[in-house]
């Protein structure tokens, strides 16, 4: 089995170890518009060549490891593609605007996909052994697509040890907002709050875990993030509307010096690491 893997960062690039670890394709090839990424791609054996467009139409599963505006942008191209009856599975961190995406012509052919796994490092040089071991991957209306193309998909997720979860796009971007795209919100926002207030000598001497912890994804790539926030608005807009009001909570909470209700406001957030 032959494997495209459109974009040759953290995502794409650590997929291509991946089947490379696990023997799943015969021949694992790039596309990707950079040309430093291609040739990084290659020196750390990600992939065994770069590409055409017109040859990676001609491989039996494409993975779009683009950003999510990138992705809706690029499927008019696949087109080709269905003809030869080859699978395309998109790696995107939203889902229901890039499923409305998809042209009829590749509707069949086609798995919406989320790793739920990642760092805040990008390009081929963050691509890191046994990012997809072990971690959930979500697949979207799959319903809609054919038996052969759900079941390659499944196959190939199911070899690299992935638990599978299943629903529908709506549904996913809702849950990706408060379990990522919030938490990128917030992390954003932490760093430029202390970049406005601290001196960057006070932030180096200063900086410990919680920090640390807090900002560290606020290193991911604004292109990216942008994107995502854009196609995600309206869940983000209420998934930071409803943190507000927690910031609220213990705004007032501190100005009556309600302590005793601070500390049960607490002990409830600790009851999430019960489930997870």
């Amino acid at each position: 089995m032959k494997v495209g893997i459109v974009g040759l960062g953290l995502m794409g690039g650590s997929f291509g170890m991946a089947l490379r670890k696990y023997k799943i394709a015969s021949k694992i090839v790039g596309y990707d518009h950079n040309p430093w990424h291609q040739k990084e791609a290659i020196e750390l054996k990600l992939v065994d060549e770069i590409v055409t467009l017109e040859e990676l139409l001609k491989v039996d599963i494409i993975i779009l490891s683009i950003p999510v505006d990138a992705i809706i942008a690029f499927l008019p191209k696949l087109i080709p593609s269905a003809i030869n009856n080859t699978t395309i599975i998109d790696f995107g961190s939203t889902k229901e605007m890039i499923v409305k995406s998809i042209p009829n012509e590749l509707k069949k052919n086609y798995i919406p996909a989320h790793p739920m796994t990642g760092t805040e490092k990008f390009g081929p040089s963050a691509a890191i052994k046994g990012l997809y071991e072990h971690k959930t991957m979500v697949l979207c209306d799959i319903e809609n697509s054919g038996e052969v193309h759900k079941n390659r998909a499944i196959d190939i997720f199911s070899k690299l040890q992935m638990k599978l979860v299943f629903m529908n796009a709506y549904e996913h971007d809702i849950h990706a907002c408060y379990m990522s795209h919030l938490p990128h919100a917030i992390s954003f926002a932490l760093a430029n709050m202390v970049m406005n207030h601290e001196s960057p000598k006070d932030i180096i001497s200063l900086a410990a875990g919680g920090f640390k912890d807090m900002s560290r994804i606020a290193k991911s790539s604004p292109n990216m993030w942008c994107d995502i926030f854009r196609q995600n608005r309206v869940n983000l807009l209420e998934g930071l509307t409803l943190y507000e009001n927690q910031i609220g909570k213990i705004k007032k909470m501190l100005e009556d010096e309600d302590y005793e209700n601070i500390e049960e406001w607490m002990k409830k957030s600790n009851t999430l690491h019960d489930i997870l």
